[in-house]
């Protein structure tokens, strides 16, 4: 695909996921996906819980892939699941973080080009094809639904996204307004670590 036009189409979805930060609340564990907040929804469909999601990587640990797809300053502060094959940044902040997004009060995310081939080289390493099963986590569900449509272009069509993310969705009310409480990979008691496996981890090319 063209560099512009795959530029062009993050771009958008960064612009999508800033205008819907705040997801209606999805209770854990909840599987009536034809209710789930469009900011989550993907072309493919696929969505799992994150019990559902371990449950089945544990199932077929080789057949089934599972990439972390939030930047390397989430996994390496906020912790990840150890059982991920890899982490591959859907976006990724810049390398010197000097712009900022006024709309999300963070710094600035950039489409990462590197997203598919990067995921395509794991996927090689694994011995796995475009039809193997790949999970995709980012933080609460959103990036990951899109990332899961960016594949889905790329002609994958077994991509399924945990719909909860890692940290889950925010608090709206209440003493714990703003916290990623909710839901979530972290939240549901599933195993993660903050030790990073450097073989796992992106670096660009």
């Amino acid at each position: 695909m063209n560099k512009n036009l795959t530029r062009n189409l993050l771009a958008a979805a960064l612009i999508a996921l800033s205008a819907g930060a705040w997801a209606a609340d999805w209770a854990p564990g909840t599987t009536a996906w034809d209710k789930l907040p469009e900011l989550k929804r993907s072309k493919l469909g696929l969505y799992l819980t994150p019990q559902q999601a371990y449950d089945m990587k544990k199932a077929n640990p080789k057949g089934v892939a599972l990439f972390d797809v939030r930047t390397r300053a989430e996994a390496m502060y906020v912790g990840w699941p150890g059982d991920a094959d890899a982490l591959v940044p859907y976006v990724e902040h810049a390398e010197i973080m000097a712009e900022w997004d006024d709309k999300r009060s963070m710094y600035q995310l950039e489409p990462n080009l590197d997203f598919v081939p990067e995921l395509e080289r794991r996927l090689q390493a694994m011995g796995l094809g475009k039809d193997a099963p790949i999970i995709l986590i980012c933080r609460s569900g959103d990036r990951s639904s899109k990332a899961a449509d960016r594949l889905q272009m790329s002609g994958y069509s077994k991509v399924y996204s945990i719909a909860e993310g890692f940290e889950g969705d925010a608090v709206k009310e209440g003493a714990k307004a703003g916290q990623r409480a909710v839901n979530g990979w972290k939240n549901s008691g599933l195993p993660w670590t903050y030790k990073l496996d450097k073989a796992k981890m992106y670096f660009p090319q």
